[in-house]
């Protein structure tokens, strides 16, 4: 079986996948590196958390290959649902996650973290984000890439603020689907490690910032008023206030 976490970029996609590749690894499923190595799929899963990019049938096609033969392991994905994602779904071999936030908030990270790192001399895939008419546009498109992750009915939907809020009420949602026992061995751990608070900092858990409402602090309200128009049929359905 192969778990794709999917998440909006810049909502705590990353926290999410660590989070599901070490309750899973207390399994003994497959690492998706070695996966990727085993099985060569370099230019198929990239970057540290083993990216598909967009979830078309050859990619998954080849993705299936080392499931077939036996192996469940997580990979990650910003992309929308395919035609091939819901044919590995239906028959049992692929299960999803996905996490989306505020896209304000999400808008005004990648802003940060595509401009941080231009300062720091290492430009990310978020460093042209130069204003905040291309951010608004960028985040647009994963606004209506989670409107179609919300008429997945077998993929477990989750919020990065719910996550952040009351992360054991999530945690417990996530075992259920996933189908893990909390009481084997190693799985209270990474429930402790991935915890909100417990390890602030590390590579991997949270954002530079991460504050849950943070763009009121930032966008001008003419700004603010904008992003309420491009968003506003999404926000409320979301569960945010406009």
């Amino acid at each position: 079986m192969i778990v794709l976490s999917v998440g909006m970029p810049r909502a705590g996609s990353g926290w999410h996948y660590n989070v599901i590749h070490d309750l899973m690894a207390t399994t003994g499923c497959a690492d998706a590196r070695d996966i990727r190595e085993k099985y060569r799929l370099q230019k198929i899963l990239t970057e540290v958390n083993c990216n598909i990019g967009v979830l078309s049938a050859r990619r998954l096609a080849l993705v299936t290959v080392p499931a077939l033969m036996g192996n469940t392991f997580v990979i990650k994905a910003h992309a929308g649902p395919s035609s091939a994602s819901h044919v590995l779904e239906a028959i049992g071999l692929l299960k999803v996650t996905y996490i989306y936030r505020d896209p304000r908030d999400a808008m005004l990270s990648a802003f940060d973290f595509g401009q941080r790192a231009i300062s720091n001399g290492r430009p990310n895939a978020f460093s042209h984000l130069t204003d905040f008419e291309k951010t608004v546009d960028f985040v647009t498109e994963y606004v209506h890439i989670w409107e179609k992750w919300m008429q997945e009915e077998r993929a477990l939907v989750a919020r990065y603020e719910d996550l952040l809020m009351n992360y054991d009420g999530e945690i417990t949602r996530l075992l259920g689907y996933l189908k893990l026992d909390r009481t084997r061995p190693g799985v209270q751990k990474v429930i402790e490690q991935y915890r909100p608070g417990s390890n602030d900092g590390q590579q991997g858990l949270h954002f530079y910032k991460g504050r849950i409402g943070r763009f009121r602090e930032v966008y001008t309200a003419e700004q603010q008023k904008v992003m309420a128009e491009r968003f506003g049929f999404a926000l409320q359905k979301m569960g945010y206030q406009v």
